[in-house]
């Protein structure tokens, strides 16, 4: 058996990695030449202001009393520059965005693997291209674009990282610390002559990064006060900077002035997925070379927000993101970023149709580079009779097009230039997208069939060794060498192609993975034959309408993914399960039971997603729950002559108690002392920390009796669970846990049902001793159901209370009992811990399940295994690399989800194991008798 595991391990870690190759490899190339605008551009220097986290809607509406929320950029917009809004794409993260903005592309994808830190691959930036750059702000942003940059030209100056706290009084002193910098940088220049020199070169970017508005967006909301005062913050600061900047170049008109921000906020305060409030930023430029406001009588936008903004008569002029960069390059005459896919937005440009079809042709250039680059190198791995070219691009296409368009310029044909240079940018666009994708189709489907080799596999293991419907069939060694010599003959055609091809080495795993699981399953012919005479000897419309039923639920798990409402749909069929199996005539106490709370737990999947209103009450009404149903079954315990119990035991579950209590009292004043800006009090901060370390402790030191130990484990990641709470999900594992603890009891009654055994006490049953191999008996058909339970439940426990797969729906304000200060990996741990604590609950309840009812953990293992298998064969095929990135998002973590669910729970499992079985015996104290 340890060679099974280990061959799954293997082959789901294929599976699970195959995605990122076929889906996520990095799109950038490398080995393209700088393409320059030859004419002389508009503008000497750029300044770059790029408010994170500030919506569009923030920036342009009007305050109640009909006051500008930004006097200063409000007047720009009006009577001196250009103004739209800039559409962002998910993940609307600051990394990306900024990248966006700077380079010029979207996220490279291939960063799903690499955290959101820093970009995986080497990329050319517009501060790469310029003379000199000098930024000022976060530590998480400027070093990235400092790092890339070849020389040493690109300057950062950033605050301390422990400065961007969330439960701080005021972050809008992280952008009056970048503005005050800056100020004192250009004083301080007057008086170095190095430096005055540097400063009055030409092709100059200054950079300032603020980010107080995401600060205080996170802490208070885009709603609050905070955030509005901030936004009134930087409107002063940018006024400032700009007057003292026209100072001190002696107001030569040479400055162009862009603000603009990386990504906006939803309203409770969180971003990163794809919904309007997050991708619509504000963009305003001004300044030498840009256009002034353009009056309008009527104009045309999907969604109502000018009449809103009162900006009906100007001029709105949207752009992509990654338009922001080209348009940057074509300000101060520097080259465009090399891997940019920006299209230069020319309406913003106030000047000559020639240098605007000059600056056109320079950026379809650009990007037509990109794409030769990517042509040529798919062309050296295909075999020469195989590869099929992008046919609108051919290259007898190109050159046609790029003499077309020279023509026209030559001929001052301007505006048919532009017009065939966009369409240029569009095909090459199109084109580097076709290479990128060329193997994907192969790729899959050599997944795919491993993927169905692999569950077929694990089910005729299930069959052959679990059940009783095939006879033994001894192996004809004959017709296994000739099988295997076929098999490897296979493999050796198919590494020779690859071989052929130079194709990456992963290559060779996905393709040449299937051969040997194949082989396997033919080899088990016999039992095939076998089991088919089996199940034709049965009646047939009894198989379809369990196949049917099989199918119909694991068709219900894959929507839940995508609708939790699907959850509420099979936690009702479930409140069902008792009536429909004639159940409940032999227990109709518990059958009631089962049922209200499969009803009480389908309202859970219901409810909005976690996070949007914090609602501290419910958080300690589930604290006092916990407390009153712990009293009560500390009652019973007492009451119950149990010979096995003592007055230690007793101890350890009042210490349990105590526990929730104090994280009942931590949830409530720390919410307090927060909402009065008063920070997180450290004594609260030390009980949450020792909380978290003492309650796995005191569980292990519980009795292993089978009740007693459950309800510990209860208690024990109570206390943990609420202090990470900060709404109704503080109920959920309650729920949860009564509805796990009657299907134990359930359980007992449907092996009663069926006879398969005699139910054995479970007031007196010790998980400690309950690990006996010789009483495991031969799986039942009931057992699928049982595992379709289990696997139910897990998932329920992952989305019950919010869509763990997107970004936007995790609010730091679960952990600011822990801490406020922005730490990604700590705040990632508890809210993973978070997640983790229902799954445990369902584990233990599932190993008690298991061992009460004497099945073997491994049997009812590879059922779990072969429906996680089909789940992720559907995810395989629905992962997706194109739309918005929450969708994308949403698709790999489903995908990774269902793969990672095996190896998941087996770790569950050895966890649950450990938590049920394990117990921590203290030194007794001996009594001496005086």
């Amino acid at each position: 058996i340890p060679v099974f595991i280990l061959a799954g391990l293997l082959v789901h870690c294929v599976f699970l990695v195959s995605i990122f190759d076929i889906y996520f490899s990095s799109p950038l190339v490398h080995g393209m030449t700088p393409q320059q605008t030859p004419l002389p551009p508009p503008a000497k220097r750029l300044m770059l202001f790029v408010a994170d986290g500030l919506r569009a809607d923030s920036l342009y509406e009007l305050s109640s009393n009909g006051t500008p929320q930004a006097p200063y950029l409000r007047g720009i917009l009006e009577n001196y520059g250009s103004w739209g809004v800039s559409h962002t794409r998910v993940p609307t993260e600051s990394r990306p965005g900024h990248v966006a903005l700077i380079a010029g592309f979207y996220e490279d994808v291939s960063a799903v693997a690499k955290g959101w830190k820093e970009n995986p691959v080497e990329f050319d930036s517009v501060f790469n291209e310029s003379k000199y750059t000098w930024s000022w702000g976060s530590p998480d942003i400027l070093p990235m674009f400092a790092k890339g940059a070849t020389g040493d030209h690109v300057y950062t100056f950033c605050y301390a990282a422990e400065s961007e706290d969330f439960g701080a009084e005021d972050a809008a002193k992280l952008d009056i610390w970048v503005f005050d910098h800056v100020k004192s940088f250009f004083n301080s220049s007057r008086s170095n002559q190095t430096l005055f020199s540097a400063l009055n070169e030409e092709k100059v970017v200054l950079f300032l990064h603020l980010l107080g508005i995401d600060t205080n967006g996170h802490a208070h909301r885009p709603n609050s006060r905070e955030y509005k005062e901030n936004i009134k913050i930087v409107d002063e600061g940018v006024k400032e900077i700009v007057s003292m900047i026209d100072n001190f170049y002696g107001n030569d008109g040479k400055t162009a002035f862009i603000l603009t921000s990386d990504h906006g906020m939803t309203d409770w305060g969180s971003h990163g997925a794809g919904h309007p409030s997050e991708t619509l930023t504000p963009l305003i430029v001004w300044g030498a070379g840009i256009n002034y406001p353009q009056k309008v009588t009527s104009q045309f936008f999907e969604d109502n927000f000018l009449k809103e903004w009162k900006l009906e008569n100007l001029k709105r002029l949207d752009v992509n993101q990654a338009d922001v960069a080209p348009l940057m390059a074509s300000l101060i005459g520097v080259p465009f970023p090399l891997n940019s896919v920006g299209t230069l937005p020319l309406e913003y440009l106030n000047n000559s149709a020639h240098f605007k079809a000059e600056s056109m042709f320079t950026n379809a250039v650009q990007i037509l580079e990109q794409f030769k680059v990517k042509m040529s190198q798919k062309k050296e791995t295909t075999l020469s009779f195989l590869f099929t070219p992008f046919k609108p691009l051919s290259d007898s296409e190109q050159i046609n097009f790029l003499k077309r368009i020279r023509l026209y310029i030559q001929q001052q044909k301007y505006d048919e230039a532009v017009f065939l240079c966009k369409t240029l940018i569009n095909l090459a666009l199109e084109g580097l997208s076709y290479y990128h994708t060329y193997d994907r189709i192969f790729l899959g489907l050599s997944i795919a069939m491993g993927f169905v080799g692999w569950t077929t596999y694990v089910i005729l293991v299930i069959i052959k060794t679990h059940t009783n419907l095939t006879k033994t069939v001894p192996t004809n060694n004959k017709k296994s060498t000739v099988l295997f010599y076929g098999f490897a003959f296979a493999g050796v055609i198919i590494a020779f192609f690859l071989l052929i091809q130079t194709c990456p080495w992963t290559y060779y795993i996905y393709c040449l993975l299937p051969v040997p699981v194949w082989y396997a399953v033919v080899r088990e012919l016999p039992v095939i034959q076998d089991l088919a005479t089996n199940i034709l000897s049965f009646r047939i419309g009894q198989s379809i309408g369990f196949l049917l039923v099989c199918a119909l639920g694991i068709e219900i798990l894959v929507f839940s993914f995508f609708y939790r409402s699907a959850l509420s749909v099979g936690l009702l069929i479930f409140a069902g399960w008792p009536v429909i199996t004639q159940l409940w005539v032999q227990a109709k106490t518990r059958a009631l039971i089962w049922t209200l709370l499969c009803v009480l737990l389908a309202i859970f999947p219901l409810m909005p997603v976690v996070g949007r209103e914090p609602n501290v009450p419910l958080v300690i009404a589930a604290g006092l729950l916990t407390l009153l149903i712990s009293c009560f079954s500390l009652a019973s315990l007492c009451k119950s002559e149990n010979k096995y119990r003592n007055n230690e035991d007793l101890k350890v579950y009042f210490y349990q108690m105590l526990s929730i209590a104090l994280s009942t009292y931590v949830v409530s004043s720390t919410h307090d002392s927060l909402k009065n800006k008063q920070g997180l009090p450290v004594l609260n901060q030390i009980i949450s920390w020792m909380t978290l370390v003492s309650s796995p402790v005191l569980l292990l030191l519980s009795p292993t009796f089978l009740f007693q130990r459950l309800f510990s484990i209860l208690l024990s990641l109570m206390s943990t669970y609420l202090l990470l709470s900060t709404g109704y999900e503080a109920l959920f594992p309650l729920v949860l846990f009564g509805l796990m603890f009657v299907w134990i009891n359930m359980e007992q009654e449907a092996l009663q049902h069926y006879g398969l055994l005699l139910k054995p006490k479970l007031s007196v049953f010790n998980f400690a001793y309950a690990t006996d191999i010789t009483q495991f008996r031969q799986l039942h058909l009931d057992d699928i159901r049982r595992s379709f339970f289990f696997v139910f439940f897990i998932v329920t426990a992952f989305f019950g209370t919010g869509n763990i797969a997107s970004i936007n729906s995790f609010d730091p304000a679960s952990v600011y009992c822990f801490l406020t200060v922005f730490s990604p990996f700590m705040m990632g741990g508890l809210l993973v811990l978070k997640v983790v604590i229902p799954f445990v609950l369902v584990s233990c309840a599932f190993e008690a399940v298991q061992v009460t009812t004497q099945l073997s953990s491994k049997s009812l293992f590879l059922i779990v295994l072969v429906i996680s298998d089909i789940m992720a064969l559907h995810f395989f095929f629905l992962v997706k690399d194109y739309g918005s990135w929450l969708d994308i998002g949403t698709s790999i973590s489903h995908y990774v989800l269902v793969m990672s669910l095996t190896i998941f729970m087996m770790l569950m499992n050895g966890l649950a194991q450990l938590l049920t079985t394990q117990r921590l015996e203290l030194p007794r104290r001996t009594k001496h008798h005086s």
